[in-house]
């Protein structure tokens, strides 16, 4: 790409711009009176009996919900950002969406394939090489062998891992792994998909192809989009709706407007 072609670009915080939304009007996800509770424990012993309820008192340090009570709906090619300072609940209501967590009470929603750009390292068999890690992450995702067959090779392009990989995983640096991360998230295909706004992959160069895959992600318009965000500047470029999380509780839901001016006010 020549620079002036470069300049041209869209860049990330153009995405809001070009995002189209769908006017089917389904449901991609809904939380419906949704808790999450973890038991604090003094010791990891403590948390290995607690499976078995165990509370004793001086191990058990009680219980917080992550997720309180907490109810929204979001339709097919909605953008939309999750907006709340650390602790505030976002991490657990997309690991939720993701199928690595499961609510404590409550039912959750969710219709379509999702791929998180979140913790692009994890997950991984460290003993297996990049392409057997490829299919394993397949395989769990519930893709046919032809349909791991078909994207492989788009991976391993993206990626540019060269012959590493065909080298078991543990021998690739932090960098490698989250090129592979992002590189299988963005080529299954999402029809819903979670970004996380720190999100960082390699040199310049790379993290520019990274953007320009999810700007082309975000052009179709089943998908739906969530953006994890702090930074109310940043959600308004990317978004069309805001939701705001605090202590795990819902306390905003509106346009990215409205959303983040509350935010500020409120939290920022």
């Amino acid at each position: 790409m020549s620079s002036n072609e470069e300049a041209k670009a869209p860049a990330l915080s153009d995405a809001k711009d070009l995002h189209k939304t769908s006017s089917t009007g389904e449901t991609a996800i809904k939380f419906d009176h949704v808790t999450k509770t973890y038991n604090l424990y003094k010791n990891d012993r403590g948390r290995f009996l607690g499976i078995f309820n165990y509370k004793r008192k001086g191990v058990f340090l009680g219980s917080v919900n992550a997720n309180d009570d907490l109810s929204f709906e979001i339709k097919k090619g909605e953008a939309v950002a999750f907006l709340g300072h650390n602790g505030a609940g976002k991490s657990t209501a997309l690991k939720m969406i993701t199928g690595v967590a499961h609510p404590t009470s409550g039912k959750i929603e969710v219709n379509g394939r999702v791929s998180a750009l979140l913790e692009l390292q994890a997950g991984f068999d460290m003993q297996l090489t990049g392409r057997e890690n490829i299919g394993l992450r397949g395989q769990i995702l519930g893709l046919s062998k032809q349909e791991i067959a078909e994207i492989e090779p788009e991976i391993i392009e993206f990626a540019e891992l060269g012959l590493y990989i065909d080298q078991p995983m543990r021998s690739y640096s932090s960098g490698m792994k989250a090129r592979l991360g992002f590189a299988f998230a963005v080529a299954i295909d999402p029809e819903i998909l979670v970004v996380d706004e720190a999100l960082s992959v390699g040199d310049k160069a790379f993290q520019r192809k990274c953007i320009d895959r999810i700007r082309e992600i975000m052009m179709d318009e089943n998908v739906t989009v969530l953006f994890v965000t702090h930074s109310s500047s940043t959600a308004q470029q990317f978004c069309s709706r805001g939701i705001v999380l605090d202590e795990g509780k819902k306390v905003f839901d509106g346009s990215i407007e409205d959303a983040t001016v509350f935010y500020e006010e409120n939290y920022a």
